[in-house]
C-alpha cells in the first residue's frame, strides 16, 4: 500500500514558496484616510514575511514638481508632507519594523516605479480610494498607472467606506 510522500526533505521548497516571501515593501502614501487601509494590512504582511518597509510620498503639487527648476526653498505642503512620513514611519520603527522613509515630488506613478526599482522593492502596496467612472476619467487613477508600469508585483487595498464595515 503506498502512502504519498510522508514529509518534505530538508530544505526542500514547495513549489517556490520560499520565494513568494516578500522581504522590502514600498507602501506609498498619501495623507489621507486611505492610508490608514494600507499600513494595517502592511504591518501584518510585513511582520509575517519578516520584511522591510519603504515609505513614499510623492508631492505633485506645483512648488514640489518646480522646487529644483525654479531653486525653491522647501515648501510648506513638503514640510507638512516629511512630517507625516516621518511620522507614520516612527510609530511603525516603535513596533520593531525595519523603516526607511521616501519623499520624492514629479509625477506619482512615475516616481513610485522608479522607486520600487531604485529601493530593491519586492513589492508595491498601496491604498486606493475606489473611485469609478468621472473621477477616474478625469483625474486618473495613480495606482492604475502604476499597476501597468511597474514589473514589481502590486498590492491594492481599498479603505473601507467610513462607518461601514464593508
Amino acid at each position: 500500500v503506498h502512502r504519498g510522500a510522508q514529509r518534505l526533505a530538508s530544505g526542500a521548497d514547495l513549489h517556490g514558496v520560499a520565494g513568494l516571501m516578500y522581504t522590502r515593501i514600498l507602501v506609498p502614501l498619501e495623507n489621507t484616510r486611505t492610508d490608514e487601509a494600507i499600513v494595517a494590512h502592511v504591518r501584518a504582511l510585513a511582520k509575517h514575511c519578516g520584511a522591510s518597509i519603504v515609505l513614499m510620498h510623492v508631492a505633485d503639487g506645483f512648488a514640489a514638481r518646480n522646487m529644483n527648476a525654479l531653486e525653491l526653498r522647501e515648501s510648506e505642503e513638503i514640510r507638512k508632507d516629511r512630517a507625516y512620513l516621518d511620522d507614520v514611519a516612527a510609530k511603525l520603527s516603535a513596533d520593531g519594523f525595519a523603516v526607511e522613509a521616501v519623499l520624492a515630488s514629479g509625477d506619482p506613478a512615475n516616481e513610485i516605479t522608479a522607486a520600487a526599482l531604485r529601493e530593491g522593492c519586492d513589492l508595491i502596496a498601496m491604498g486606493t480610494h475606489g473611485h469609478r467612472g468621472m473621477k477616474d476619467l478625469i483625474y486618473g487613477s495613480v495606482a492604475n498607472e502604476v499597476r501597468h508600469q511597474s514589473f514589481v508585483p502590486v498590492l491594492l487595498v481599498r479603505e473601507r467606506p467610513s462607518g461601514g464595515t464593508g
